[in-house]
């Protein structure tokens, strides 16, 4: 029998999928591939499919059960099929969260963008797999559900004996490069003695900008970021430092930090990806190079550590280092994430859906720059907060906050 982990990415063809799958590449004797899903660039997880001998795919839109390019891939699944298992192609949401479910597999890397990966992260850890979580909305609309459930899996692993002898248990491996830093950091270390935990953010393109000079910024401006190379999404959130705001959510719920305990640092050369300060005063800082397949590494070696997946950095050529407050009288969104996560409960679900819709509509040049954050405060203070219950329940917020959100564009 292989001792390689077996892994299952949703998300394929996106920027953190598509360096997973290099990272697999790289370390082939360590990682198997069983199962890929993606939106729609069904061409594209043929050609996966094909690399890797995966026997189970999903795309997310139905639409294209039909289209010649999934007959292709079907009719390739269907000639390497064998007797032992089935292999399978799913169209729709469901088909890609049941990828999930395979018995076969260790770890499922979820790089899937927007609140569609809560779904996904939640029956994850129901089936007590490993989650490699890069969907940032899983713990921010649904902290509250997800972070028992990992609790629940790290107990199991902790009594089948799949866990490290010390160290965290592992049921819950953060991709991003912030998250993935303080995880590194806090490694050995007792979270009572944890005085801050200081979340770097590079400052976006528009750094230093004044309000008034951010009012005619178009989508190809803000998608041009200094340091990451990102999906279109997250290149916004980037820019208006919403990304950040999502991050101190996520490192609330991840880490169990109270809010006054997560600060925001700009760090423009990204070299540091986030330090934690101690109660004696000592702080560890995490740097390396401005690479996600780092992190995205350590997410599926954990515990172990992997040959460096790219070249690593040069001290000597670095330079200077610079660290600045953020501002959040120009960039609104830091503030009104941080207000949410504060209050809790539905807040974050309402507010990341406005973000989500008033990003799509600046993507689409059907809203202006500074229209982003307005948005989303229009639908905080039209939402009625309510204690976290169910995926159901959320997913009905998110419905409204979407419904709110788009009539405020659309006024």
């Amino acid at each position: 029998m292989s001792d390689r982990k077996r892994i299952v990415v949703l998300g394929s063809s996106g920027s953190i999928g598509t360096q997973t799958l290099d990272v697999a590449r790289r370390h082939s004797d360590k990682l198997e591939v069983v199962g890929l899903a993606l939106g729609t660039r069904v061409d594209v997880l043929e050609a996966q499919v094909r690399e890797f001998g995966v026997r189970h795919a999903a795309v997310g839109d139905e639409g294209l059960r039909e289209a010649p390019t999934s007959r292709s891939l079907a009719t390739h699944l269907a000639l390497a099929d064998d007797s032992e298992t089935a292999a399978t192609l799913g169209f729709g949401p469901d088909a890609v969260v049941d990828l999930v479910r395979l018995p076969e597999a260790d770890v499922v890397v979820n790089a899937l963008v927007g609140a569609a990966g809560l779904r996904a992260s939640f029956e994850t850890l129901l089936a007590g797999k490993v989650l490699a979580l890069a969907n940032k909305e899983s713990l921010v609309v649904g902290g509250d559900l997800i972070m028992p459930l990992a609790a629940r899996v790290d107990e199991m692993r902790r009594a089948n004996g799949l866990a490290p002898a010390t160290g965290p248990a592992g049921a819950l491996m953060p991709i991003d490069s912030e998250h993935g830093a303080i995880y590194q950091c806090l490694l050995g270390e007792r979270a009572d003695e944890v005085e801050k935990l200081w979340v770097t953010a590079s400052g976006g393109p528009f750094r230093g900008r004044t309000r008034d000079e951010l009012a005619s910024i178009t989508p190809a401006q803000a998608l041009a970021h200094p340091t990451w190379n990102m999906g279109a999404k997250i290149s916004i959130d980037s820019s208006t430092l919403m990304n950040k705001g999502l991050e101190v959510i996520e490192a609330h719920h991840l880490f169990g930090m109270g809010y006054d305990k997560i600060e925001v640092v700009v760090q423009p050369q990204s070299a540091i990806h986030s330090m934690v300060e101690f109660s004696d005063g000592s702080v560890k800082a995490h740097l390396g190079t401005t690479d996600m397949r780092i992190p995205i590494q350590f997410a599926l070696s954990y515990p172990d550590r992997w040959d460096a997946p790219v070249a690593p950095l040069d001290f000597r050529t670095l330079g200077s280092l610079e660290f600045a407050a953020p501002d959040t009288d120009t960039f609104r969104c830091l503030a009104l994430a941080r207000e949410a996560g504060k209050a809790g409960g539905t807040l974050p679900c309402a507010m990341n859906a406005a973000n989500e819709v008033a990003v799509a509509a600046f993507l689409a040049e059907r809203c202006a720059y500074l229209d982003i954050a307005r948005c989303v405060e229009v639908v905080m203070e039209a939402h009625e907060m309510q204690r976290v219950k169910s995926l159901e329940q959320l997913e009905e917020v998110d419905g409204w906050a979407r419904r709110t959100a788009k009539a405020w564009i659309e006024r």
